[in-house]
């Protein structure tokens, strides 16, 4: 595109069919782009391509910004269940996002806001409040072109406000959806705007291999890259994904049928962990094809990653860690507590092996025999009553039997609720989340959220101050007398119990800035014994493991 057609683009008319941007000083050729999309199934990895491929960017010296694209018509991820969708993350600034958020922070050891995340809820409703405003100049408001102009805005702002050198975007879902078919034509006409070398095409698909043959068959992986170029975009690297690597002769069929280079069709096999997929895409020399494709400049990568890597492959030492929840049939509900552990883990010279504890069938009576063999448990966050009493079982377990323990947001008031009733002799004890009308209300709502409506606008959200006392387990732990951590939450300690529960033997050592929430817990009698009404696996960082999980990966290594 010219420049003439680019000020047309600005132009505030209806004598053109452009989109009329609202971006000011933004200029085309500053900021490069990656697109990455899926093909023939979803849940592939893109995120932990994506990820990757921004980590090795930003080794090189360049300033990377990664977005995501959801198409489901929700607003955020705030209502999803984790059945369906995995786990919800949570940013700094409030906002519940998709998983891969937290994939791309913990490989960029950076912190992202709203700016890198994006629903088709939030695309619509933002486009429809304008239209409602006026602000389209009595247009018929039309897919193309102003839903993909509202895209390419989002895109570009991201850009200049990060001041990005590239701005990565992963494509949600797979190629041939209708979910993201017009997000795919948004990047098909951001790179005819761009300019050629400006923006760089990346498919991710995936190597059928049928148990019937016992050989990689690409014909499925040569349909989906086609269906994305009959959209009219000419990818200019695949990512083979697999479960072991590729054939050369795959790549070379993959290659004649995209007319991708053989050398940028690369094998993306399944590793032991995802934190050797840098160094594979190294020797693949993957980044060095994105930077020749858009004419990138950086500094030689260094190399202080394989060290974690290989503490990671070659630990010293085993423990056995229980997660006790309730959703443990998928994996993906709790996966920045597993990350959380690896990182710990590594820190430790240990290899944390996790054991899945369904809580909906603990009780006291068979807590011991549930639990037996583990050297400490963690109780995470959830909604709902169902397996509230089994995690209070295992909270009144780890007490008496000195098992360290480590309970995140649910798992905080679980602590709570256990000595209520059985150190102070609250009969009845409970959260009124799980009963409306318990004698001794020792968990409620947070006075804020009782006048708020709607279950995903009422939660105190994002990153906030917590006080630590000096002294402390928790001070010991942290190094410090304040952080900032990220909340999820409905409910706390109901501040009318703090001080019996203290008599009890409880220490809340950390607190809010006003000090009327608590917000950590310990049990000094314990080795350890702590619950955060906080998420600290957000956290967590492959380089930086958070100190709540650090302090207890090291419990349970001497336990």
């Amino acid at each position: 595109m010219g420049k003439k057609e680019l000020a047309a683009v600005g132009r505030k008319t209806t004598e053109h069919e452009f989109y009329a941007s609202t971006l000011k000083g933004y200029k085309p050729g500053k900021t490069k782009y990656i697109i990455i999309t899926g093909s023939v199934i979803s849940g592939l990895g893109k995120g932990v391509f994506s990820a990757v491929l921004a980590k090795l960017l930003q080794d090189r010296g360049l300033r990377v910004s990664p977005l995501k694209f959801d198409g489901y018509l929700n607003i955020d991820a705030g209502t999803l269940n984790p059945y369906r969708h995995g786990e919800v993350f949570v940013l700094d600034d409030g906002t519940e996002c998709d998983m891969d958020l937290g994939t791309y922070e913990r490989f960029l050891d950076g912190r992202l806001s709203a700016d890198n995340y994006i629903t088709a809820g939030k695309l619509f409703s933002q486009i429809l409040k304008r239209e409602r405003e006026g602000k389209y100049l009595g247009r018929d408001v039309m897919f193309v072109p102003h839903v993909t102009g509202f895209i390419k805005d989002f895109v570009r702002s991201l850009g200049l406000k990060t001041k990005a050198d590239v701005v990565l975007v992963e494509v949600g879902g797979t190629v041939g959806d209708i979910e993201n078919s017009y997000f795919i034509e948004a990047m098909r006409e951001l790179a005819y705007e761009e300019g050629s070398g400006n923006v760089c095409y990346v498919n991710v698909t995936y190597i059928l291999k049928p148990g019937t043959l016992g050989e990689q068959k690409s014909k499925a992986a040569q349909f989906g890259i086609r269906a994305l170029m009959s959209q009219g975009i000419q990818p200019h690297i695949i990512a083979c994904r697999a479960s072991e690597p590729v054939a050369e002769k795959v790549r070379e069929k993959v290659s004649i049928a995209s007319n991708v280079p053989l050398e940028r069709v690369v094998s993306f096999p399944d590793v032991d962990t995802i934190y050797a997929v840098p160094q594979m895409f190294k020797d693949s020399k993957l980044d060095g094809a994105v930077m020749d494709i858009l004419g990138l400049k950086g500094k030689a990568p260094a190399d202080g990653w394989n060290a974690f890597v290989q503490r990671i492959r070659r630990p010293k030492k085993n423990v056995r860690v229980g997660i006790t929840g309730k959703y443990t049939g998928l994996h993906d509900s709790y996966a920045s507590i597993l990350h959380a552990l690896e990182h710990a883990g590594a820190a430790n010279d240990c290899r944390v092996h996790v054991e899945w504890v369904e809580t909906s069938e603990i009780t006291d009576k068979n807590a011991a025999s549930r639990l037996k063999g583990l050297n400490g448990i963690i109780v995470p966050g959830g909604f709902g009553s169902r397996g509230w009493e089994g995690k209070i079982a295992c909270a009144k377990y780890a007490r008496e039997n000195d098992l360290p323990y480590l309970g995140l947001c649910l798992g905080f008031q679980t602590a709570v609720v256990d000595v209520a009733r059985h150190v102070c002799g609250l009969k009845g004890a409970n959260s009124t989340e799980m009963e409306p009308n318990a004698p001794h209300p020792v968990i409620e709502l947070l006075p804020q959220q009782l006048d708020i409506e709607g279950l995903g606008g009422n939660m105190r959200l994002g990153a906030r101050t917590v006080e630590i006392t000096k002294g402390s387990f928790a001070n010991k732990l942290y190094g410090a007398t304040k952080t900032k951590e990220r909340f999820r939450h409905r409910y706390e300690c109901n501040p009318d119990y703090v001080k019996r529960l203290q008599e009890a033997g409880l220490v809340f050592s950390g607190c809010d800035t006003h000090h009327t929430v608590m917000q950590i817990l310990e049990y000094p009698k314990n080795k350890f014994f702590v619950g955060s009404q906080f998420h600290p696996e957000f956290l967590s960082r492959p380089l930086r493991p958070h100190p709540l999980f650090n302090g207890f990966i090291a419990a349970c290594v001497r336990k």
